[in-house]
């Protein structure tokens, strides 16, 4: 089983040091987050992750939910570990105090989210979604339903899901069959079939609470006539008990590649009773509400996957002997750790990199996402929703793609080791496969971020991403300058790429099309890029306080700017290219 030692330092450093988004710093809300409280917080995060989570991920990848009599059962331990996970209130994290939540900010919430996802991401799934449905309740129902409902799921005693995919339709939800026919006391009755139901069914919860879309017996074909339904698995009762079972069944649990502990159901609705969330035929952009900030945490899951990989593979590498590396003067003919030969340091520190550039724009992009939410000045308030519509479909698409590099490379060091399954490594990388793919496939959010995110009705916001970079990363350090040239100069490519894509999306969308996940990543790695210039100003500026700390970020950071930095032109470089060979091949 790989060990986890939860990243605390790294974290807490972020927190003091990189919250430095002025508008997130004016939130009345967040004015008694100290950092004496968020260590306390991570510290104990660290503790249930590593001591009760960590274990049931093997656990869930050698005995799988099943579905036994109509019964989903969850894997061994998971249901005890379920019950202690509630009673200390990581559900209710981040949510509103006014339902029994603790309130706390995406910039402490998301660091959790990582670490949970190092430890098992197929157990956090069943918490997950209930956050996910838990925002789109919060932000779209009735207070009424906000009252019956969000209690016991921020408690913990009540789970969430959310109900999209069908057999006919993934991504084009204009083709979905699942019909809702209202009924005299304003009810729905919900008929029809949802496939890839994340947590679908289990026995961790007295009930479930679904968010299904369906249509209308009066709406519209297509997304303009897709509404949005609440969906209990018991019927809750005006007392807000649990009642009857409603007309909901689980016709099977996927048979998967990886994150086998978590049930991934076929759900049945035969005229499931269901009150409709929002206005009729909103449902969709309703819906995108928990989806754009489920893309995110996606992300965060292919970064805490990636960090337990690395972790090991480093652990492994000082261990490991093997070979003679260039500087060994041995005559005795004893091997070397692996971790004198060049390619394995340049493998381990290709991870250590992407993984740390990936935590610190995390951070930067949960301040933004608190200001897009919160703010009072509906100005800045668009200004910060700009910016995570921009970055949702990076984080979600590099950072998972990211972490299949990563977990592929942690396999290589292991070597033969890491193909079996005694050692663990294989599940990471078994486990972190469905990342790019759900919520999304990433060639989708790969679409979405070029044909709309580019250019939007508030005008072209990778231009003032790339002007909010400029002003956030001036610096008259002498020691800085290598870097902001070197970012300045990708910014310039990035500039070049996104003119060419703005022109290509008049002329010819197939090279788009074609470009489009080269554009995502040339975006990506300048964005890390981006983040490391933040973290390099405070490790310059206070080196003194901890040499052996911020040593570390900024030959970590030199690595990022001379190996991995460059992929961003060659990118760029790749996608101008065109499609017109890839458009007129002839397949056999």
């Amino acid at each position: 089983m790989p060990s986890y030692i939860a990243p605390v330092d790294d974290m807490m450093f972020l927190f003091e040091k990189l919250r430095d988004n002025k508008n997130y710093n004016e939130l009345e809300k967040y004015k008694d987050v100290s950092p004496e409280l968020v260590k306390d917080i991570l510290e104990e995060a660290a503790k249930i992750n590593q001591n009760l989570i960590l274990p049931l991920a093997k656990a869930g990848d050698e005995n799988p939910a099943i579905l036994e009599n109509g019964v989903v059962r969850t894997p061994p331990g998971y249901k005890e570990a379920y019950q202690k996970y509630i009673e200390d209130g990581w559900t209710s994290l981040s949510c509103d105090p006014k339902y029994g939540g603790q309130g706390m900010p995406r910039t402490v919430s998301a660091f959790f989210d990582e670490m949970i996802s190092s430890a098992s991401l197929a157990f956090k799934l069943y918490s997950e979604l209930t956050l996910g449905a838990y925002n789109c309740i919060h932000h779209h129902a009735t207070d009424e339903i906000k009252n019956k409902y969000l209690p016991k799921m921020v408690e913990g005693k009540w789970s969430g899901t959310m109900c999209l995919t069908e057999p006919v339709c993934g991504t084009d939800l204009g083709l979905l069959k699942t019909k809702a026919i209202e009924q005299p006391d304003g009810t729905y009755k919900i008929t029809g079939q949802k496939i890839f139901i994340t947590s679908g069914d289990h026995d961790l919860t007295e009930n479930i609470i679904h968010l299904v879309i369906a249509r209308a017996t009066d709406s519209p074909k297509g997304t303009k006539g897709i509404s949005l339904f609440l969906v209990p698995k018991f019927i809750v009762k005006e007392d807000g008990t649990v009642g009857s079972r409603n007309g909901i069944s689980t016709g099977s649990i996927e048979t998967k590649m990886g994150i086998k502990g978590s049930a991934t159901c076929v759900l049945n609705f035969d005229e499931a009773t269901g009150i409709m969330i929002g206005p009729k035929n909103k449902g969709l952009s309703q819906m995108f509400t928990m989806m754009n900030l489920e893309r995110i945490v996606v992300g965060i899951q292919g970064l805490g996957i990636s960090e337990i990989a690395y972790q090991n593979s480093l652990n492994y590498a000082k261990e490991r002997k093997q070979g003679k590396s260039n500087n060994n003067k041995s005559e005795s003919g004893k091997a070397d750790s692996i971790i004198e030969h060049a390619d394995i340091r340049k493998t381990l520190l290709n991870m250590k990199s992407i993984i740390e550039g990936e935590r610190a724009l995390c951070f930067w992009l949960s301040q933004q996402t608190e200001v897009s939410l919160n703010h009072d000045d509906q100005k800045i308030k668009q200004e910060a929703l700009d910016m995570v519509s921009l970055m949702t479909p990076v984080v979600k698409s590099l950072f998972s793609d990211l972490g299949m590099e990563i977990t592929s490379d942690a396999m290589q060091i292991f070597g033969g080791y890491g193909y079996t399954k005694d050692q663990g490594i294989e599940q990471l990388y078994r486990d972190n496969r469905i990342t790019p793919i759900y919520e999304g496939t990433n060639s989708v959010q790969a679409a979405d971020l070029v044909f709309r995110k580019l250019s939007t009705k508030n005008g072209n916001i990778v231009d003032k991403f790339m002007n909010l970079i400029k002003s956030e990363t001036n610096s008259d350090d002498e020691k800085m300058k290598p870097f902001v040239d070197t970012l300045n100069y990708n910014l310039g490519i990035l500039k070049k790429f996104s003119d060419w894509t703005i022109d290509k999306i008049k002329t010819n969308k197939d090279d788009v099309s074609a470009a489009a996940n080269d554009y995502l990543k040339t975006l990506g790695y300048i964005s890390l890029a981006f983040s490391w210039v933040k973290v390099l100003t405070v490790s310059f500026k206070d080196f003194e306080e901890n040499k052996k700390f911020h040593e570390d970020k900024i030959n970590t950071a030199k690595f990022y700017f001379e190996k991995v930095l460059p992929r961003a032109e060659q990118h760029y470089k790749s996608a101008i290219s065109g499609s017109s060979n890839i458009m007129n091949f002839k397949f056999n």
